[in-house]
């Protein structure tokens, strides 16, 4: 997963340096509105997929990974407008909720544990003197903080499990190619890179298979990414929203 992907200035939590640190509470998502995509885990699908698009993608199917479409041109979401509000009512991946804090790993050869602590501080609601503080007067950390860890530490439990799941679709050769292709006003729009569980082969795994893809969940999400398909056209309506704002606008100057 691309653990940084919209953050300016990633520094590791520190109870010195970050002592009299507070945080203002998040008033809009315009740092997300250069993603088209985000990485998401698989506990999410269901969810997700009453409005959003899930596929997998990366350069290869041996490392692809699901992600959400948020959008069909690059560097651009189609779930946010222009003040960075995200569409009402539909979810928002846990993968944006965290900012501006994320667990990252550490560089090899580094000493403690495995992952640490990152803040943003870019992020413009961090300052000395407004909104709630990390650290207690005598370093401790705050409710606000312990809450925020707490989060980024179950994203990390739900990653290794999406880890797992993807893994069992590619020892069963469930995943294939799918590039989806979209025409708008004249204009081809082509995304590749893409895989999707193919159901042809998922009807024909054995029933031991099945079975432990009942038990554990696995089934259940490979049909949520399924039925999310659906919802490409609906993004592609977006577009065709956005694109006439932008034809307004330009007439209007």
């Amino acid at each position: 997963m691309a653990e940084v992907l919209f953050y300016e200035r990633p520094v590791p939590l520190n109870r010195t340096a970050h002592k009299d640190l507070r945080i203002k509470g998040l008033q809009n998502l315009k740092f997300a509105h250069g993603v088209h995509s985000v990485p998401l885990t698989c506990t999410e699908f269901p969810v997700t997929a009453r409005d959003i698009p899930i596929l997998f993608a990366g350069p290869d199917m041996a490392n692809a990974g699901p992600m959400a479409l948020l959008g069909l041109r690059q560097n651009e979401n189609l779930f946010l407008d222009t003040d960075g509000q995200w569409v009402q009512g539909v979810y928002i991946p846990a993968f944006v909720r965290r900012y501006p804090f994320v667990l990252a790993e550490k560089p090899p050869g580094a000493e403690g544990d495995d992952f640490t602590v990152f803040l943003d501080e870019a992020y413009e609601g961090f300052n000395d003197e407004e909104g709630e503080r990390l650290f207690q007067e005598d370093g401790s950390e705050t409710d606000m903080l312990k809450n925020a860890v707490s989060f980024l530490g179950e994203f990390q439990q739900h990653v290794a499990r999406t880890k797992q799941f993807m893994d069992d679709l590619k020892k069963h050769d469930l995943l294939e190619p799918r590039n989806v292709r979209l025409e708008r006003n004249g204009n081809v729009l082509n995304l590749n890179g893409l895989f999707v569980v193919n159901e042809e082969k998922l009807r024909k795994i054995d029933a031991a298979i099945a079975h432990q893809f009942l038990a554990d969940g696995t089934m259940g999400w490979i049909y949520a990414h399924l039925l999310s398909l659906s919802n490409i056209d609906r993004v592609g309506q977006r577009l065709a929203q956005r694109e006439e704002v932008e034809a307004a606008n330009v007439t209007k100057n």
